[in-house]
């Protein structure tokens, strides 16, 4: 049997649309986007092409749109070039962000001298929107909060956040990887000055990214050397990577209402066949505004490493938690901070469905599961 590969959260497979898109860039059409010639003027149209496509998803302009090596790299040029461009020293930030959100502020406040303000979530790992707003003080430089939840799929209340915040002298960013091209976006209703974005969770490949930094807002490359993407990131844009974001910000766009059903679905049946067929089931992720497709659990007494090991040998590729902190098997900071239960993070296992799975896949993951547990003791 093919592994059944459940773990779209981390990364997703390659649509062979979006590498149909990128092939040309590969081969034939090389040209350095840069160039006057040919081949250049080619490779330059097809990053503008891209830059239109991204920015169409989430109502932006194009030329608000910085093409980066990935959320990472989008994530530390948000937060660093704030706090250099505004001149201040204080983060506002959530318990519950990634760790190239919360890892990036903590080496601002030991290389920068920063202060950080993480802010606790309530039970369903969400944001007060208003303690978002009584954070800020005259020294805060950047407010960062996550659109979507990687591990348990918490959709923040980014749009009340922003309104709060535009009488503030701040910058709003939100990492929005998760969120971009699975549910609708529009910076404009959003009310962020950054937005940082990939590829790889859409279909699309891995490598390539993007912020969005509003019209008006100034910031400084932290990559500097040539004049490439308006100045804000020197380097030979990664032409094939770009036309394949592109693409697959086009398909999302035009597929994402077919697929959010679909996974919704899928996802739906998963829970109900987890609570029906494991004891003393917990379920990490909310009830609602929940990130289509993820579903976060914990099995009492269960080590999730050890079990995501047992899974992977039956061919089921599962997580137990966010894939950039796999490698240190420490209990999710994410479900630590949303229920203070150390064994209760220790024991959490992702699942996030993608629109290629099936039902008979979900039934299979369902029925190993519970075949792998331990049995009560009567």
């Amino acid at each position: 049997m093919n592994a059944i590969y459940l773990d779209h959260n981390a990364t997703s497979p390659l649509d062979p649309r979006v590498l149909e898109a990128m092939m040309p860039y590969l081969r034939e059409e090389f040209g350095n986007p840069s160039c006057r010639y040919g081949p250049g003027v080619n490779a330059a149209y097809a990053v503008e092409r891209a830059r239109l496509q991204v920015a169409q998803l989430i109502g932006a302009k194009p030329q608000e749109i910085i093409f980066t090596s990935g959320g990472t790299e989008s994530n530390n040029l948000a937060l660093r070039s704030a706090v250099r461009t505004m001149g201040r020293k204080h983060i506002v930030t959530t318990s519950v962000e990634h760790p190239a959100v919360l890892n990036t502020c903590r080496d601002l406040e030991r290389q920068e001298n920063c202060t950080l303000s993480i802010l606790p979530v309530d039970a369903d790992g969400r944001i007060v929107p208003h303690k978002v707003l009584q954070a800020i003080t005259a020294r805060t430089a950047v407010v960062s909060v996550m659109t979507a939840n990687n591990e348990i799929g918490t959709i923040q209340p980014i749009a009340e956040i922003g309104s709060l915040l535009q009488k503030e002298d701040v910058l709003f960013h939100t990492d929005a990887v998760q969120a971009f091209g699975r549910i609708p976006l529009n910076v404009e209703n959003l009310h962020v000055d950054l937005l940082s974005l990939s590829g790889h969770k859409i279909l699309g490949p891995k490598g390539i990214g993007a912020l969005y930094i509003r019209e008006g807002v100034s910031l400084r490359p932290q990559i500097t050397g040539g004049e490439q993407e308006f100045g804000l990131r020197g380097g030979t844009p990664n032409v094939p990577g770009i036309a394949g974001l592109g693409m697959a910000a086009e398909l999302a766009r035009l597929e994402m209402e077919n697929r959010t059903a679909r996974v919704t679905s899928l996802t739906a049946h998963l829970r109900d066949r987890l609570r029906s067929t494991i004891p003393g089931l917990l379920i990490n992720s909310p009830n609602r505004d929940c990130l289509p497709g993820t579903l976060n659990v914990s099995i009492p007494k269960v080590s999730a490493p050890d079990l995501v090991d047992s899974l992977d040998r039956e061919g089921i590729c599962v997580s137990s938690g966010c894939a950039c902190s796999e490698g240190k098997r420490g209990p999710s900071h994410v479900v630590l901070a949303v229920t203070g239960d150390p064994d209760r993070a220790m024991s959490c296992i992702r699942f996030s469905v993608g629109p290629e799975n099936t039902m008979d896949e979900i039934d299979h993951v369902a029925h190993t599961l519970s075949k792998l547990l331990p049995r009560p003791t009567p």
